[in-house]
């Protein structure tokens, strides 16, 4: 994967869902509109309001929506389209759920009860298999406009959804559990890979939210959101087996 400045996909158009995300990339976006005539203010990775007026001009001047985001189109028609490093908002948001878990034991985590009740899925306690209602939580977080499957909990019904996508670092991954013919199965989010397995960031994995080895032979299927261009070199990292290889994500 090309290595340069982050951006994070947050909505749903091509043109409006890329925002800044560090100091450098606002600084490389103010330099690009400087050099074509478009006054950013200073240069100081700041996006303030004389670099919002930048951004607004070069828009309205090269017939773009005119709403101050540098999105991919403007991005591309500032030049600065090879230079960016794709990040995944939606990965970002299962990061920062990291550890969390169901009560063991009479109750239930309020947390996961909340994600149900936000998205209108029928979540009614801990003891239900939820990896597929902590996928659509963090999809859901980051795309709000981006359709999810009738059937979120169940983990199969990921097969539906979005767009099929190499396996790569932030697609949903499928796998069965049980036999491959059943129904049973599990959904999480790819992080790696090694020879023998998928490295998966899930919910419901030794009943809370981590990072796992799942064997690539039971992988049923990679999906990806279509409100979000797949990049064009999909990153897989390649990590050592250190990780335990997981038998049965229930």
């Amino acid at each position: 994967m090309q290595r340069g400045v982050r951006i994070v996909f947050i909505g749903v158009s091509m043109e409006a869902n890329v925002v800044g995300k560090d100091r450098a990339f606002v600084v490389a976006l103010q330099q690009a509109l400087g050099r074509r005539g478009y006054d950013p203010g200073q240069i100081d990775g700041v996006i303030g309001v004389r670099t919002d007026q930048a951004i607004r001009a070069f828009q309205r001047d090269h017939q773009l929506s005119v709403d101050g985001i540098a999105g991919l189109r403007t991005l591309k028609k500032l030049g600065l389209r090879d230079e960016v490093e794709v990040a995944l908002a939606w990965l970002e948001e299962a990061q920062a759920q990291d550890g969390v878990a169901e009560l063991i034991g009479a109750g239930s985590n309020p947390l996961l009860l909340a994600w149900g009740k936000r998205l209108g899925i029928s979540y009614k306690d801990d003891r239900a298999p939820w990896c597929g209602l902590f996928v659509a939580h963090c999809i859901a977080h980051a795309l709000p406009a981006e359709a999810l499957p009738t059937q979120p909990l169940a983990a199969r019904s990921w097969l539906q959804f979005g767009q099929p996508c190499e396996v790569q670092r932030g697609a949903v991954l499928i796998f069965w559990r049980g036999t491959p013919s059943g129904w049973k199965g599990h959904v999480g989010f790819c992080v790696g890979a090694d020879t023998a397995a998928y490295h998966v960031l899930g919910g419901n994995q030794g009943d809370k939210v981590s990072t796992t080895r799942i064997a690539r032979k039971r992988l049923l299927g990679a999906r990806w959101p279509v409100s979000v261009a797949m990049p064009a070199h999909p990153d897989l990292w390649m990590g050592s087996a250190t990780l335990m290889m997981s038998q049965n994500e229930a």
